[in-house]
């Protein structure tokens, strides 16, 4: 013990110099090689040799879209349970394997996928026994009876307690509005996950996590061919699986005014619909537009009326989240109860007053630049670079979207981010949502 102890820390110890001693990766342009595995998995990679390290994210087409209609949180649940045991390992071996070998395990679930996430040293012993265990987390996963318990409670406990709070119903009250009946829709609730049994996770395992639903992600310290046998090698024991049902697109949007009572003093307002996918043919006019109405905080607009001229809110701005189908445009704010009726028909106003007029020349020109000048902090490291190619990859985005990325920013027109705003966000169609104010009086 005391020996693997020791391993253990010098690792540690390695792997963390060799993450700061050096200075950040400078990719600004980096080169993405796509290939497909011998098994038939798709695989994104980039090489790069300045540091002595690979990170490897490993997506499947398992997100909470996936869920059955009335087990919601199944999805989340099954990612939870994924890497707690396996026929080989329980659940304290299983973390100690991964520590001796200095391996950084994580992993995300969002609408569209779940992800097995990994950071090693590229030294060849370390990196194929790391590809090994996370092998064996993937394919022998017993998603043990007693964790199953543990964990279902700690969910319902933790949404509990989020139910209590009002910027949480909120979200949640404008998804179900914009989204209705689709997927994208379905949100878990504790009744919910007591519907879900251990069965249930087995079974969404064995139908998602396989080579048909998965991409792999691979940067660091390996050349083509090390990428190649690496990929396998994690990927090679997973059954083969079928490609899995698109989803279906998303209905256009239907007006409707939310009202939650909640006893909080301040009003937590959401305004918007389902617009962007991540292949969107207005991304660009649509992400350079939203900068300007209210993503490119102190400088946008919605902060300036709401905030500086009337002092509305201390916080607004609006945002996008691209997905395989329509994710949603958000105007969010809090405010004042007493106030919550003129902000929100403020925001109403000023959304209004962007899609007749778009941009001024200078509100593009700040909003071009600020988004081009600061893509190059989003590829400064492996670990950000990483999220760039593993998502460009799962979506299936062109191998050379990042090397586009600032000039299609500085491409677009004031005209183009109008026109866009215009077909794109119908104020007839706007969801509102209102939760909370009722205690300032």
């Amino acid at each position: 013990m005391i020996q693997r102890t020791l391993r253990t820390r010098a690792f540690a110890v390695l792997l963390f110099f060799v993450a700061t001693a050096f200075s950040p990766l400078a990719l600004a342009l980096p080169t993405i090689e796509r290939f497909t595995t011998a098994s038939g998995v798709r695989v994104d990679f980039v090489a790069n040799r300045d540091l002595p390290l690979i990170d490897v994210v490993v997506s499947f087409d398992a997100g909470s879209a996936r869920d059955p209609a009335g087990k919601e949180g199944l999805a989340a649940l099954t990612r939870r349970l994924l890497d707690t045991s396996t026929r080989v390992h329980d659940e304290q071996g299983l973390s100690e394997a991964f520590a001796d070998l200095a391996v950084s395990l994580s992993g995300s679930v969002d609408e569209d996928r779940a992800t097995v996430a990994w950071r090693s040293l590229s030294e060849p012993s370390v990196r194929d026994a790391a590809a090994d265990l996370v092998a064996e987390v993937l394919t022998q996963a017993i998603f043990s009876p007693a964790v199953f318990v543990r964990e279902r409670a700690n969910a319902k406990a933790a949404l509990k307690d989020a139910l209590t709070r009002p910027n949480v119903l909120a979200e949640r009250a404008f998804t179900t509005a914009i989204y209705r009946d689709h997927p994208y829709g379905r949100l878990t609730t504790p009744e919910s996950l007591d519907r879900l049994g251990r069965n249930d996770l087995v079974a969404f395992h064995r139908t998602h996590y396989t080579r048909a639903r998965a991409h792999v992600a691979i940067v660091g310290d390996l050349d083509r061919a090390q990428a190649e046998q690496l990929a396998e090698r994690i990927m090679a024991k997973l059954p083969a699986g079928e490609t899995p049902e698109p989803l279906v697109p998303v209905a256009p949007a239907q007006a409707n005014d939310v009202r939650i009572a909640h006893p909080a003093q301040q009003a937590h307002l959401r305004l918007g619909l389902a617009v962007m996918t991540r292949d969107d043919p207005d991304y660009f006019p649509l992400l350079v537009g939203n900068h300007v109405l209210g993503g490119g905080g102190f400088s946008s607009r919605l902060v300036d009326e709401i905030r500086e001229k009337r002092g509305y809110a201390y916080s607004v701005g609006s945002y996008l989240e691209p997905r395989r189908q329509a994710g949603p445009f958000v105007i969010a704010l809090q405010t004042r109860g007493q106030q919550a009726e003129e902000a929100l028909a403020l925001a109403r106003e000023t959304l209004a007053r962007f899609r007749e007029q778009g941009p001024t020349d200078e509100e593009l020109r700040r909003a071009q630049d600020n988004i081009a000048r600061g893509f190059g902090l989003r590829l400064d490291s492996n670990r950000k670079l990483i999220g760039y190619v593993s998502m460009m990859g799962y979506y299936n985005l062109p191998t050379d979207w990042l090397e586009r990325y600032p000039q299609a920013v500085r491409a677009v027109t004031g005209q183009q981010v109008q026109d866009a705003f215009s077909r794109r966000i119908d104020p007839a169609r706007l969801v509102t949502v209102r939760v909370g104010g009722d205690g300032d009086r």
